[in-house]
């Protein structure tokens, strides 16, 4: 675009460019839950505990730290009672009899602990979600892949785009008969394209076959950049 700058009536003009880098992903995000149900709410949480010390010892045989492994939430909430519901009945003159219902009352306590755990052998992923659908965890999500230590590829996909706003900028300079000058403004916007994996349906897979883990394919995710920048031309 051309147009001008401030009220200093200094002609510009104005290129964008767009710069993309493709890169293989090197860690697996899992997601899941544990949950314990009990009378009370230490009996729920015991039972939790128990899951997530086994979930510790495999993952640790997995060779996955424990800097890896990351507690998201953790719930407590009680379990009520529903009481039965009043019987229909008609009456001719409209009166309905009295129907004493019970109250809702406390029967139990749920706790659920939510964890993320990153897999930084993606050829793994598969061999852990077996391991922990067999353990009995819950809410299975994942493998999310994606790139541990993005910011190389975000310079490297910033780069390109840059470079090709430049260049965009000297031909345009070139037709119109102008010589460019100092850079006005810059901005830049980016996306980051990650790659999800089977989740849920992952399940189904194990059901048909527990000798031979799901192939999860991790393909390639996707970084881009776009920039815009001004320049003053004389």
């Amino acid at each position: 675009s051309y147009g001008t700058l401030g009220n200093k009536e200094k002609n510009t003009i104005t290129l964008s460019g767009h710069g993309e880098v493709q890169a293989v992903p090197d860690i697996a995000n899992v997601y899941f839950a544990v949950e314990g149900r009990g009378v009370t709410q230490a009996a729920a949480s015991e039972e939790v505990n128990t899951k997530i010390k086994k979930v510790m010892d495999f993952l640790r045989s997995q060779d996955i730290e424990e800097r890896d492994i990351k507690t998201e939430g953790y719930n407590s909430y009680p379990r009520y009672s529903n009481p039965e519901p009043c019987p229909l009945y008609y009456s001719p003159d409209g009166v309905m009899p009295p129907c004493p219902r019970g109250e809702s009352k406390i029967i139990g306590y749920t706790v659920s602990e939510s964890v993320t755990v990153k897999i930084r052998k993606v050829d793994d992923a598969s061999l852990v979600i077996d391991g922990l659908n067999e353990i009995g965890v819950n809410n299975m999500s994942g493998p999310n892949f994606a790139i541990d230590d993005e910011e190389a590829l975000k310079r490297e996909a910033r780069k390109e785009a840059i470079e090709e706003a430049k260049e965009k900028a000297r031909i345009l300079a070139d037709d119109l008969g102008v010589d460019l000058g100092r850079i006005a403004s810059f901005s830049e916007s980016g996306n980051y394209y990650p790659v999800y994996g089977m989740g849920e349906a992952y399940k189904t897979l194990d059901s048909v076959t527990s000798s031979a883990p799901a192939i999860l394919p991790a393909g390639e995710n996707t970084i881009s950049a776009d920039v815009t920048i001004t320049y003053e031309i004389n």
